[in-house]
């Protein structure tokens, strides 16, 4: 739910608020540390030691935040899927060599110039195997997607059914909402290790700023001061439901 963005910060020897402001994103978290464990860290917190199921659901959950982030920022508002014909693709290593293969194609039908984008996979609920769920912020044909992935099944639209007046901003965070459901469930990073819940293109990380307060209002009041407005949505754990980890805030600005 939160960044950990207290972990290898500076001066990272106070107690207060730690927060990570992301401008292309329009949000922040962050969490509140206490004193450091014998000056040369921050103690574990209950969140930290856990493992098992619970240690899985904390990794998910910090997955489907940074997707959120990495859509938000770059807009991506259009959804797509890549299907195959046939029995299917059951192997992840050569699922990922033809996903790449079709990013590499759609890149070069689109002129040649790198473009952000995110794709999840998912096993098929009748055995088929897997397919793909793909966001871009960008229009793209339908002809040519079909032409760069020449596996069987294509599918894209932009996102709809969103309050009139909203942005691609509002569209893009839909559009995580919708792809992070795939990366909470069991995929193949069980059965292989090392293989990612999702995939990005490179070189289009959100930017992320470091904001300090000795108290949570002057956090977030730092935290205004990089965005430059006033945060439409603030939420702090006292109000989340089971939380038992660290002290917590998020925060949102609109486009």
């Amino acid at each position: 739910m939160i960044d950990q963005v207290a972990r290898g910060d500076k001066p990272g020897v106070l107690p207060g608020w730690y927060l990570g402001t992301y401008p292309g994103a329009r949000e922040a978290s962050g969490v509140f540390r206490g004193a450091a464990r014998n000056g040369t860290g921050w103690a574990r917190t209950d969140e930290e030691d856990d493992d098992g199921e619970r240690s899985r659901l904390i990794a998910a959950g910090r997955a489907g935040v940074a997707l959120r982030r990495y859509c938000a920022a770059n807009r991506l508002n259009r959804l797509g899927t890549l299907t195959y014909a046939g029995s299917g693709c059951h192997d992840p290593i050569a699922l990922r060599g033809d996903v790449g293969k079709f990013f590499v194609n759609l890149r070069g039908a689109l002129g040649g110039k790198r473009f952000p984008y995110l794709w999840v996979a998912e096993w098929h609920k009748t055995g088929h195997g897997l397919h793909v769920h793909f966001a871009v912020g960008q229009y793209v044909r339908r002809s040519m997607i079909d032409q760069a992935w020449g596996h069987g099944f294509v599918h894209i639209k932009l996102l709809g059914n969103l309050p009139v007046g909203s942005t691609s901003l509002d569209e893009a965070r839909k559009a995580a909402q919708y792809l992070s459901k795939y990366v909470a469930k069991s995929l193949d990073e069980d059965r292989i290790p090392g293989l990612h819940r999702y995939e990005v293109a490179q070189h289009f990380q959100p930017e992320r700023i470091p904001v300090y307060g000795r108290t949570l209002s002057v956090a977030l009041s730092r935290a205004v001061g990089v965005m430059g407005a006033m945060a439409t949505e603030v939420s702090i754990s006292n109000d989340w439901k089971d939380w038992t980890g660290p002290r917590a805030v998020t925060a949102r600005w609109a486009s």
